[in-house]
């Protein structure tokens, strides 16, 4: 134990409560099929994991009770087999279309002692209600679970407050991005589909080593004015790729549609690639996977497999891991041209497929 602070020295302490969060996405999928369940049998979820210990959602889909039979009941346990009782608390939410919670069928419980029991909402959703609605589509619908676990209190020493001064974030993206904007010192000019850019070759080279190798080797010593000719790329994509050359940011399209969107950012991941723009290719991945539905999954499958994206073809293989998702991918067009142009592709899916088949045999 330290001996207590003399005159003239400062010392401090804190006593500390914190809640840890997480929270875990039950798709109900074939919710039909899954009606057959009687009253009072649950299908617990997959375990997560929230502050350090291992819980479940157990959906009741006809009741926990007989009373309470024309409702989804909805509980939260947590594993004591790994570690001892928490307290904490859950909200259960059904989520939109968009993913979002719907706010009538939001629900937060009080603070529970989990020990043994669990806890949880034995009317969360009423079945007919639910059918009726426009939250169940295609027979699916998506339970979202929040779980805050209250720590222990404890105290804990700090160190005083030493005198400092506030150092601003860097703004070196903003002033590149005028320098790109300003076109001042520009000493290379692209010509990209009808339209010129004029840029940096300094900056070009420190980001790109397709652009180093392309504009410093045998236009180094050149003190006449560079032109270079872009082909087979369109005019706005070449511009964002400049922009995030020099200010690492890749733009929004919000006047786009949904689709343009989409659209955009494969040719942006296309551009990312041809100069070897790493960080941007795998923020086009990204934005990419958000984009995956029934009417781009095999073209964007496609488009993973030709430039190598490996997070974005793992994101298309869990898409059509849902049956009735690769049922309704197998009658397109599209996948009959992926097995003639790509068969590597499809034995590559149909393998992650039989490898994520349960003992049942039933894909999810």
């Amino acid at each position: 134990m330290r001996p207590p602070a003399s005159a003239g020295e400062s010392s401090r302490s804190a006593i500390v409560g914190r809640t840890v969060t997480g929270h875990h996405l039950l798709d109900i999928d074939g919710y039909s099929h899954i009606m057959e369940i009687p009253n009072g049998v649950c299908i617990k979820s997959r375990p997560f994991h929230v502050a350090g210990r291992t819980w479940r959602i157990y959906y009741y889909p006809n009741g926990r009770r007989p009373v309470s039979s024309e409702h989804i009941a909805v509980l939260i346990y947590v594993d004591m087999n790994l570690a001892g009782p928490v307290n904490a608390r859950a909200k259960f939410s059904l989520l939109d279309l968009a993913g979002k919670p719907v706010l009538t069928h939001t629900r937060t419980t009080k603070l529970h002692h989990f020990a043994s029991d669990g806890y949880g909402y034995d009317r969360f959703i009423e079945r007919t209600w639910l059918e009726k609605s426009k939250y169940l589509k295609d027979d699916r619908f998506t339970i979202r679970c929040d779980v805050f676990v209250t720590m222990e209190v404890r105290t804990e020493e700090r160190r005083p407050v030493s005198p400092s001064v506030v150092v601003p974030p860097s703004n070196l993206n903003r002033h590149l991005g005028d320098l790109l904007a300003s076109q001042e010192g520009a000493d290379v000019t692209f010509q990209v589909a009808g339209e010129t850019f004029r840029a940096h070759r300094c900056v070009l080279a420190a980001r790109s080593p397709v652009f180093k190798a392309e504009l410093l080797g045998s236009m180094k010593e050149s003190n006449k004015a560079v032109v270079v000719r872009v082909d087979d790329m369109e005019a706005q994509v070449f511009r964002a790729l400049l922009v995030f050359v020099y200010t690492d940011v890749l733009l929004d399209c919000p006047e786009l549609s949904k689709q343009e969107q989409a659209a955009m950012v494969q040719h942006l991941l296309v551009a990312a690639d041809r100069y070897d723009l790493g960080r941007m290719k795998l923020i086009c991945e990204d934005r990419l996977c958000k984009h995956i539905d029934m009417g781009s999954v095999v073209n964007i499958l496609v488009l993973a497999e030709q430039h190598h994206c490996h997070g974005l073809k793992k994101a298309c293989f869990q898409f059509l891991s849902s049956q009735s998702n690769l049922n309704a991918a197998m009658a397109s067009e599209d996948f009959e041209n992926l097995t003639r142009s790509h068969p590597s592709v499809l034995k590559e899916l149909l393998s992650n497929i039989a490898a994520h088949v349960p003992s049942d045999g039933k894909i999810s």
